[in-house]
């Protein structure tokens, strides 16, 4: 009924959240269709338990392999394993019920281009509430974050996507920006290859009354997102159309097979929402590529771009 009788700048949280994600999804989609010349597939659709969302898709474009743009609105009842998981990270949950009534939002985003010299780029940004029956909130915070994960290094590339965060973080907090990056570093770090998955970006959870109030961080979570554009699609327009060989392309597929291995054994959000019950698989298994290989005891030649990458990767850099 609130949402129906519009959203305003007094509206609960969660509503102005889906609101915005919602919106954000259409300007970027938007501007990934106009670049990569080809639609995406709108998907709605509803979860048994409570909620649903829109997973934009596309698949086999021309500057895109595969792109997924999703928001996702739901709420619920979690079990106590999705409770014992999460309270690893979100020590206000209360560890001593079997269930607790819930709802999240965000808007989830990977980008796997065709060209190997064109990054691959990772967001999420997402708001979660528990309540009690009578629909109080107990519990509130905001996550999220964004990072680059090229094939072929650029240096300019890299410098220019955490600039840009960097401008977004210190509109707000002058620490944010350095104090999230080391986070990302050590989120997204593959513990079994000794490497980190990308150049990293900025990532965050638990933002909370104990961090800021509710809304500045909102408004920080506004403007991060807001940022996403102008971090990336000067990259994507630079490089979506450069030469490259069967070799490259190659290794390109060998390093997605390094993103599967991350999403699939150390994301948080993957283990979640497979835990969460009527939770929607291909929506949560959007992220990874249409393509990747393994190939048995590779490793690059000395000297070579694909060996720089890889000295990169084993020690989080300073891009700024």
């Amino acid at each position: 009924m609130k949402r129906e009788s519009g959203v305003t700048v007094t509206s609960p949280m969660r509503l102005r959240m889906e609101q915005f994600i919602k919106e954000q999804q259409s300007e970027i989609v938007a501007e990934l269709s106009r670049i990569d010349g080809k639609p995406f597939k709108f998907d709605t659709w509803n979860r048994p338990n409570g909620g649903g969302g829109i997973s934009c898709v596309l698949q086999e474009g021309n500057v895109f392999e595969k792109a997924g743009v999703n928001i996702s609105v739901v709420y619920g009842t979690l079990p106590r394993p999705a409770i014992e998981k999460m309270r690893v990270n979100h020590k206000a949950l209360d560890p001593d019920v079997d269930s607790v009534e819930f709802f999240a939002s965000g808007l989830s985003m990977v980008l796997h281009p065709r060209n190997p010299m064109a990054p691959t780029v990772h967001l999420n940004y997402r708001y979660f509430e528990t309540a009690n029956e009578d629909g109080e909130a107990t519990a509130w915070w905001f996550g999220g974050g964004c990072d680059l994960t090229p094939s072929y290094l650029f240096d300019e590339d890299a410098i220019h996507f955490h600039k840009t965060i960097k401008e977004a973080c210190d509109k707000h907090d002058k620490s944010y920006y350095p104090r999230f990056k080391k986070w990302c570093d050590e989120y997204f770090f593959i513990k079994h290859r000794g490497e980190s998955r990308g150049v990293g970006g900025i990532f965050f959870d638990d933002l909370d009354e104990t961090e800021k109030d509710q809304e500045n961080l909102f408004s920080y979570v506004q403007d991060c997102l807001k940022a996403f554009l102008p971090s990336y699609v000067p990259i994507i327009e630079r490089r979506k159309d450069m030469p490259f060989t069967p070799a490259e392309k190659e290794w390109q597929q060998i390093r997605r097979g390094r993103y599967v291995e991350f999403n699939l054994i150390h994301d948080r959000g993957t283990q979640f929402g497979l835990n969460t019950p009527g939770s929607r698989v291909e929506s949560i298994l959007m992220s990874l590529p249409l393509t990747a290989e393994w190939k048995y005891m590779h490793s690059p030649e000395p000297g070579t771009r694909e060996e720089r990458l890889l000295n990169v990767l084993k020690q989080p850099v300073e891009w700024l």
